[in-house]
């Protein structure tokens, strides 16, 4: 069993900056790939982004590449969202997710809400315009 606390989400002007947290505890010794998803209010849940447990392979949907980078610190158990360029339609509540195998097969593996095992309580993002 394995928790995730989410942080560092807020409220931000449009063009703003902020970075999130995933703190893992429990069983952290399992090597789990870990992902970011966003829940808009009364939207269904998506994928923002993933990374395998080695941070070789990262994956990013098509509507904030370029403008966020997520980044682990294995030694710290810790999983970041950088998200830069926040555009109004990023207000969302944000959760991290963990992956018991470590990596993806595919890019839709990563994508696949149902894929991962883990997930935070969420963090608020909230981008003024």
């Amino acid at each position: 069993q394995v928790q995730l606390v989410e942080s560092g989400g807020g409220l931000v002007q449009a063009g703003g900056s902020l970075r999130l947290s995933c703190a893992a505890s429990g069983r952290t010794d399992s090597r789990y790939a870990m992902g970011w998803f966003r829940q808009a209010p009364g939207k269904e849940r998506e994928f923002v982004a993933a990374i395998t447990w080695s941070g070789s392979r990262t994956y990013y949907a098509d509507s904030v590449k370029g403008r966020f980078t997520i980044s682990r610190d294995n030694a710290k158990n810790t999983v970041y969202l950088q998200m830069n360029s926040l555009k109004p339609e990023d207000t969302a509540v944000y959760y991290c997710a963990a992956d018991s195998w470590g990596y993806f097969n595919t890019e839709s593996d990563a994508m696949n809400e149902h894929k991962y095992d883990y997930w935070g309580q969420g963090t608020q993002v909230t981008v003024s315009s």
